[in-house]
């Protein structure tokens, strides 16, 4: 079940009159929302309800466990053991059997490996690590384990951001599960601007730029010069910031309206002067995620400047890993890591660039390794950067103008102040929920007008 779709307006327009009727009844209004939750997550593939529900039992479990200091770190070992055998099973079991038996026929030792298609649940990265985050959290004693279930199992599945995030921690979200917040006025105008604003990325200037630059351009790289080359590269990743920031935006719009708050997953990315300012800006719920599980634990600052350096790298690489099983994320992931390395050098010997000039290059950086992460293998990589030095290309696209306006739509998102939406939030509170419910309906009308036919899945459901 996809957001933009006539079939998940219709499931959230129950769920919302269900969740206004419970309002008053906890227990029941969690009920109905973790039976909603795992409607729309069998609407993808009901085969795998058991499995979320596998991840959910087991991190509720382990919260209790941690708590017992006999028990604690065997708990703690065995549940995020459990959560990543799940996430290495079903994400990277055929990449790493097919990679094995690459390497054992160039060594000239060709086995016949067990070998089986495993199908990869969607949004399994995302609540394995909410699980995980669980599970840590409790063990930290940031917060105190659920002994009621039904906690656990909400935050792990709660629909809006179930599967692709963003990634909410525990100790943000159960407080809430206790004490949602009935949204007033000014909240839902917010979740009004919020949802348009993410179908309008989505459905509009995402999509548009995919079928008639990023995929012809991507799917042919042989072919291009660096005209075509280029204007692809751009129109990926703001292709890429405008499917993704949207689909967070609709995701916390639609939190918003059922009661509970989330933080900002993306604040103006390409407007970063530096890789360290990228980082807080994009995806910021994995980036704090990776910090706080990942490169703390693996020993953030600490040790030589050689050994911060080794584990900056290694957390980015990990973190190139988790979007997706292949070399090219891998590949990204280590460039991004040796690029803050670099500028975590560069820094300390006090050299700096004017803003601008700065702003300028980290999004070029950044635009360069978006091509390993879209390019569908290694050699289609070395193509598309092969193409950025030939003047003439047979596949070469003519870019029509209606994609230069796309790519000012999608970079001004970037650019410009965001007071638009603050006066929109002001303007919309002022009005009652009849006239804000009118506004959303007509927005959301006036998108699937401009909208292409077909659902075009999210960039970040494969991972």
């Amino acid at each position: 079940m996809v957001f933009p779709t006539l079939q998940f307006i219709g499931f959230f327009a129950v769920v919302l009159a269900l969740n206004g009727l419970f309002w008053n009844s906890n227990a029941w209004r969690k009920g109905m929302l973790i039976a909603a939750s795992y409607v729309f997550y069998a609407a993808w593939d009901v085969r795998f309800l058991l499995l979320m529900g596998f991840v959910s039992s087991v991190a509720w479990l382990a919260g209790l466990a941690v708590t017992m200091p006999r028990l604690r770190r065997p708990a703690k070992a065995a549940g995020i053991a459990a959560m990543l055998a799940v996430l290495g099973a079903f994400k990277y079991y055929n990449f790493f059997t097919l990679s094995l038996a690459q390497l054992l026929q160039s060594l000239g030792l060709e086995r016949d490996l067990p070998w089986m298609t495993v199908v990869l649940p969607v949004g399994i990265s995302f609540y394995t690590f909410q699980a995980i985050s669980y599970i840590m959290d409790v063990d930290r004693q940031e917060i105190p384990p659920r002994r009621n279930p039904a906690d656990v199992f909400l935050y792990i599945s709660f629909f809006p951001q179930l599967v692709a995030g963003p990634i909410v921690r525990a100790a943000h979200f159960l407080p809430q599960i206790d004490r949602p917040t009935r949204p007033d006025n000014a909240a839902r105008a917010a979740a009004v601007v919020l949802i348009l604003s993410g179908l309008f990325k989505k459905m509009v200037v995402a999509n548009y730029l995919s079928v008639l630059l990023v995929d012809p351009v991507f799917g042919l790289p042989g072919g291009q010069d660096w005209q075509s080359a280029g204007a692809a590269t751009l129109g990926y990743a703001v292709q890429i910031y405008c499917d993704f920031s949207g689909y967070s935006d609709i995701a916390i719009g639609i939190a918003l309206l059922l009661g509970y708050r989330f933080h900002r997953n993306f604040n103006q990315p390409y407007r970063a002067d530096s890789l360290r300012d990228f980082w807080r800006r994009w995806h910021i719920s994995l980036s704090t995620w990776i910090r706080d599980y990942l490169y703390v634990p693996l020993g953030g600052r600490k040790g030589s400047p050689a050994r911060q350096h080794f584990t900056l790298i290694l957390t980015m690489t990990l973190a190139g890993l988790w979007h997706g099983a292949g070399w090219n994320f891998i590949l990204w992931g280590f460039f991004h890591g040796a690029g803050l390395a670099v500028e975590r050098v560069l820094r300390r010997a006090g050299a700096r660039l004017p803003r601008v000039l700065a702003i300028v290059a980290v999004f070029v950086f950044v635009s360069l390794l978006w091509i390993p992460f879209r390019a569908t293998s290694f050699a289609d990589t070395l193509a598309m950067l092969a193409a950025f030095g030939r003047t003439d290309g047979y596949g070469a696209l003519q870019i029509v103008p209606v994609v230069w306006g796309l790519l000012a739509a999608g970079l001004a998102m970037n650019g410009l102040p965001l007071t638009w939406r603050a006066r929109a939030e002001i303007a919309l509170a002022r009005l009652g929920p009849e006239l804000q419910a009118l506004i959303l309906a007509l927005g959301i009308w006036a998108m699937f007008a401009a909208a292409q036919e077909g659902v075009a899945p999210f960039i970040y459901f494969q991972f």
